[in-house]
This record gives C-alpha cells, structure tokens and sequence, in this order.
C-alpha cells in the first residue's frame, strides 16, 4: 500500500448540479486531460468526518477490455 504525502491543496467550488471545477494547474501536475475518466471514493473516519478521494482511473489500449 502506497503513502501519500500532501504537496499542495486549494479550495474549490461546487457549482451547477454538483460540478465541481479541478484547476488548471492541478490538471496539468496529474496529467488530467478533457474526456479523462475520475473515480470518486468516499471515505469515512469512526467519528463521522467523511472526505472525497479522487483519482484517474487506467486508461485502457485500444483492444484491451
């Protein structure tokens, strides 16, 4: 199991039926390009506290399935 260490954050906000608008330069540092698809995770701490995990998922080679 990989550990992650925080390099940076910002805030974002929730917009029109939820969307919510990743920055450009975010976009950039991950290599997050227009039609890329996201999995969403959420997660839960014993006290309640939940929070969004979000990452790319694989991209699949043509043929691949």
């Amino acid at each position: 199991m990989a550990i992650y260490r925080t390099l940076y954050y910002t805030d974002v906000s929730v917009g029109v039926g939820g969307r919510v608008t990743i920055p450009q330069d975010m976009r950039e540092d991950l290599g997050i390009d227009e039609g890329d698809s996201l999995t969403v995770r959420v997660e839960e701490n014993p006290r309640g506290g939940r929070q969004m995990v979000i990452w790319r998922a694989e991209q699949q080679e043509e043929g691949e399935e």
